[in-house]
């Protein structure tokens, strides 16, 4: 089953923001020629949700996708053994590790390890999961590109067998 629905990072910086960070937002100023400034903790974390991981994920919104950049952005933070299900993204996703070491995979490809300082490209269209190791929690940030308000279509989840296939 494919669910069309906004990547977590989306999701949650659509989250009603205190109205101190309206003028946060440059779409919604009327001077956009100015840098605009959004202070760590502004925005909350939030749960992965069950319907889309496995595990205990942490979504940290960082900016959504705008008039100036049709891409959202989102630190990810994986708890060992925690993952995403399979998945695709319309206009591509690019994660670059921050902390931990996790795991990737192509669908019909092997699963390979990621560290802090790889980037990771997704293809549009191309089918994928991401997580942490068994043992080990990982951070990513994915930046997320949005074609007509979309940027994920999810699938099912990944299954123990395939995220232990190494």
């Amino acid at each position: 089953m494919e669910i069309n629905a906004p990547h977590p990072a989306i999701l949650l910086s659509a989250l009603a923001l205190p109205a101190t960070m309206a003028t946060a937002d440059p779409q919604a100023s009327p001077k956009a020629t100015a840098q605009q400034i959004t202070r760590a903790g502004a925005q909350p974390s939030v749960a992965g949700p069950a319907d889309y991981f496995t595990g205990r994920v942490r979504v940290d919104p960082v900016w959504p996708a705008d008039k100036h950049i049709n891409a959202s952005g989102g630190l990810v933070t994986f708890e060992p053994g925690a993952r995403s299900a399979w998945h695709t993204h319309p206009a591509g996703q690019r994660l670059v590790v921050t902390a931990g070491v996790g795991l990737t995979q192509e669908w019909g490809k092997p699963v390979q390890e990621i560290r802090p300082g790889d980037v990771v490209w997704c293809p549009p269209g191309v089918k994928h999961w991401h997580g942490a190791s068994p043992t080990t929690a990982m951070t990513h940030l994915a930046v997320t590109g949005t074609v007509a308000g979309n940027n994920v279509t999810w699938m099912e989840k990944v299954s123990d067998e395939q995220y232990n296939a190494r």
